[in-house]
């Protein structure tokens, strides 16, 4: 495991040993608080390197929001073809610039930092004369250091001999840990509460993600009692540490990105009200269809052009002017009638 993550047990034990001195120049080296408050501002300091990539993911959230129902058509439509339906969201969500991935990024960067400060923590023991940025003065003062009679590098549920070997019994671990077990509980129940209850109505419309999410809300917290037994003090203090971090920083974001959507909203309001409107008593006319009409009228006006063009006759006279066929008068007609009858 050193060799994996020594990419980032130097990075973590190195900004450990910082806070450290920070607060042991204040408190003392050997001070318990020291390194308490140390293992605090660690998970602060990483947790503000992972601020930005929380509002993304927290962003991305919203995204995922707005188009849930489209996303809930594509479940039923190709709830047959598995393949199908990937390709589909893929593509839908590549549409809205959506990147699956960037909401899971900031709890995939914690699971590095959590295994690598647990190392770190469980170096440090009697006769080490070193912990990765640590010297032998700095492992001695971490061993030396206690809250109440309790060790930092030490667990509830670790064997008696042992826990004599760092000067300390489990009923003082048990004084201490127990009572960070059940306030990192509490945090962390409300931090999955918070959670549940910014889901959408689509996504908890879902029964499988409704309970899902109710059954995270409670297990969670009992994961933390559970598992606390078989942490060190130190761990604990970073899980507390970290789950009120998540609990105020839930509630702020959340703040931010619910005014940054009242201020779209806002701006598309602005926008439909500056857009013409129609006059009173006019009905409104979509542009299609104006453009249908517009054609319609052109298409008109040519017919109306060509039907005023004179047109000539089937005895090619023309319109208004004289016939080529001369006309018989009445008179000559009845002349001729006579003349025919004399000769017969």
């Amino acid at each position: 495991m050193e060799s994996f993550f020594s990419f980032i047990l130097y990075p973590v034990s190195a900004i450990l040993w910082f806070w450290h001195k920070v607060f042991g120049s204040v408190l003392g080296e050997d001070n318990g608080f020291a390194w308490a408050l140390a293992v605090f501002f660690l998970v602060f300091t990483l947790r503000v390197v992972l601020l930005k990539p929380a509002i993304s993911q927290m962003r991305a959230g919203r995204k995922m929001a707005k188009f849930a129902p489209q996303i809930q058509k594509l479940r039923e439509k190709y709830k047959n073809d598995r393949q199908r339906m990937a390709q589909e969201m893929q593509k839908l969500q590549s549409e809205h610039g959506v990147n699956p991935l960037g909401g899971c990024l900031p709890a995939l960067l914690q699971i590095p930092v959590f295994l690598s400060l647990f190392h770190v923590l469980r170096n440090f023991h009697p006769g080490a004369q070193s912990n990765f940025i640590f010297d032998k003065a700095g492992v001695d003062s971490f061993i030396n250091a206690s809250i109440f009679g309790a060790k930092l590098s030490n667990w509830i549920t670790q064997p008696a001999d042992q826990l004599a070997l760092f000067g300390t019994d489990r009923t003082s671990m048990m004084i201490v840990g127990i009572p960070l077990m059940l306030i990192a509980s509490v945090a962390t129940f409300f931090t999955m509460r918070l959670s549940v209850k910014k889901q959408t109505d689509a996504a908890m419309a879902n029964p499988q993600s409704a309970v899902m999410a109710k059954f995270m809300m409670y297990i969670a917290p009992i994961g933390a009692i559970i598992s606390g037994w078989f942490l060190p003090i130190a761990v604990l203090l970073y899980w507390l540490a970290n789950n009120v971090w998540t609990l105020g920083q839930q509630h702020f974001l959340t703040k931010k990105i619910d005014r940054e959507q009242e201020a779209e909203k806002a701006k598309e309001i602005e926008a439909k009200k500056s857009a013409p409107r129609p006059k009173p008593g006019q009905k409104p006319v979509r542009q299609d269809a104006k453009d249908g009409e517009e054609e319609t009228a052109s298409t008109a006006t040519t017919a109306t052009a060509t039907s005023n063009k004179p047109a000539k006759s089937n005895n090619g006279q023309r319109p208004g002017g004289k016939s080529n066929v001369k006309k018989n008068r009445p008179g000559k007609t009845a002349a001729s009638a006579k003349k025919g009858k004399k000769r017969r």
